[in-house]
């Protein structure tokens, strides 16, 4: 299994690098500097674990690399990192397919907490099994759908909790995942339909 890192800017891409390798000392993390060498890099270092993709890369419209990697890679987490701010650019992104959105800026220990909390969900998937035909969730699952349908925004739940933004964002990814859905207006509804609220 391997990481690829997808950046065409060298420092933060091997930043990027280094902090995966910290984080994961034994795993094998691939570093490119273009979207159109990860077919060959795919074929050659083998199945993949995580992406960390830069939104901006040259050569790639929007968030066409995103969607194209998740048709391919559905249950491998993918980071897009990027300059822009959050707002409509995680949105749009999220929408596309990835599991986190990371700003540039964010500070490093909360990028590494952010994408090791991917991993410990993808670990713990399996906890939290449906029983004949119910989809159980977490307390904390449960408590995120109540201040979705509250209205609050990632920063409110993050102050409500007392957590970091970025752990709110991998809390709403497992929960999505778990109900098989892309955005907190899919996540009402489902929540609606199937009497979680």
């Amino acid at each position: 299994m391997s990481m690829y890192v997808i950046d065409d800017h060298p420092l933060l891409r091997q930043a990027i690098a280094m902090l995966l390798r910290r984080m994961r000392p034994a795993a094998k993390v691939i570093e490119l500097e273009k979207y159109s060498e990860l077919q060959a890099a795919l074929i050659k270092n083998g199945e993949p674990e995580l992406f960390v993709l830069d939104l901006l890369l040259p050569g790639v419209k929007g968030t066409s690399a995103v969607s194209e990697i998740k048709s391919l890679y559905p249950n491998t987490p993918l980071v897009v990192i990027s300059s822009m701010p959050a707002g409509e650019a995680e949105e749009t992104c999220i929408e596309a397919g990835a599991d986190l959105y990371v700003e540039k800026a964010t500070p490093t220990n909360e990028i590494s907490s952010a994408i090791h909390g991917l991993f410990a969900a993808d670990s713990t998937e399996d906890e939290v099994g449906t029983a004949s035909g119910d989809t159980k969730l977490s307390k904390r699952q449960k408590q995120l759908i109540v201040m979705l349908d509250r209205g609050l925004s990632n920063r409110d739940i993050a102050a409500e909790l007392d957590i970091s933004e970025h752990t709110v964002k991998v809390h709403l990814w497992r929960l999505f995942r778990r109900l098989g859905v892309k955005s907190r207006t899919q996540t009402l509804h489902f929540a609606r339909s199937h009497g979680l609220l």
